[in-house]
């Protein structure tokens, strides 16, 4: 019987202030996809949603990158697949698509192999990571919640998930323009000052308290001086909107490498106030998306014809 497995990842934020290239927050947006397995070579791919008149419909589309890349990696030849994809996460925004994308094909892999080959959290962080860059977008996504992330010399990558404290309510400002992350990742300095550094040292910590215990701290905690302010020549009215917004008590940060703004708000009620504030602060329009915190992190399940659906 022709296997087929179905595919959900969340959108990420990473960085969170201070937490460059360390700290990621899963959110309650998701790109879903199904990869079926063809009786013979070949690879069909069919998009619909956000990016779906740009990304690639060939063997350079990232979700079919990865899968190739899992299946060499464990030794496998990859077989011919039908790819299915319906994209929520804004491409180019700053919402960890490429890392959603990455995990997505890695677990479709993971899918398509079990009862062959079993590939663990390690191994799935750990090509995602190599794929990817960096982990912090792709920490979240495969696993959910807040999760803090870091490389280790010789364990590679690795993470820690934590729960999010219920008051913390998320909200995301989506413009129409974009952002690559090469660039924003081009302005930051290979240097910064001693003081920088402690700052940002300090507020990470206090973010971590912030998010999972005290969400009244997370103004103060999410002060960031390593990567934001170099960044802001790039994309002025995001500056502006982060600016208009934390200058009103709102713990706003760009989310990851931008455009789009991350607030974390201390309760949902305070979204409609930095939503009204964003309405009239720039020319830009801001699409309000109130979230919430994803646990789970990416999903696969069998979805072979005459399956019962189970997690894999």
């Amino acid at each position: 019987m022709t296997r087929s497995v179905a595919v959900r990842v969340p959108a990420t934020s990473a960085n969170l202030g201070p937490g460059f290239d360390t700290l990621g927050l899963a959110l309650s947006v998701y790109d879903e996809l199904v990869v079926t397995e063809l009786p013979g070579p070949g690879l069909e791919i069919s998009v619909s949603g956000e990016g779906a008149a740009d990304v690639p419909t060939d063997a350079s589309h990232l979700v079919v990158r990865a899968m190739a890349y899992a299946y060499e990696a464990f030794g496998r030849t990859m077989p011919g697949v039908r790819l299915e994809a319906v994209n929520a996460i804004p491409h180019g925004r700053g919402m960890g698509s490429s890392g959603a994308a990455v995990v997505a094909g890695l677990l479709a892999a993971k899918g398509l192999l079990a009862g062959d080959v079993e590939i663990g959290e390690d191994a799935l962080l750990r090509l995602a990571t190599e794929l990817e860059g960096h982990p912090d977008n792709v920490a979240p996504a495969l696993f959910g919640g807040l999760t803090i992330a870091w490389v280790d010399e010789r364990g590679g990558p690795q993470h820690k998930k934590l729960l999010v404290h219920r008051g913390v309510a998320p909200l995301v400002f989506v413009p129409q323009f974009t952002m690559s992350t090469s660039v924003a990742r081009g302005l930051d300095p290979l240097q910064v000052p001693r003081e920088d550094a402690v700052f940002n040292l300090s507020r990470s910590a206090l973010l971590v308290a912030a998010l999972t215990q005290s969400p009244d701290l997370l103004l103060a905690a999410t002060e960031d001086k390593l990567h934001q302010a170099y960044r802001a020549p790039a994309m002025l009215e995001t500056d502006k909107l982060v600016r208009a917004l934390r200058a009103e008590g709102f713990a706003a940060v760009i989310s990851g490498a931008g455009p789009s703004v991350l607030v974390l708000a201390d309760g949902p009620g305070r979204r409609l106030e930095a939503a009204k504030i964003a309405a009239v602060t720039t020319d830009t329009p801001w699409d309000a998306r109130m979230l919430a915190v994803d646990v789970r992190g990416g999903m696969v399940r069998d979805h072979t014809e005459g399956s019962t659906a189970t997690v894999i």
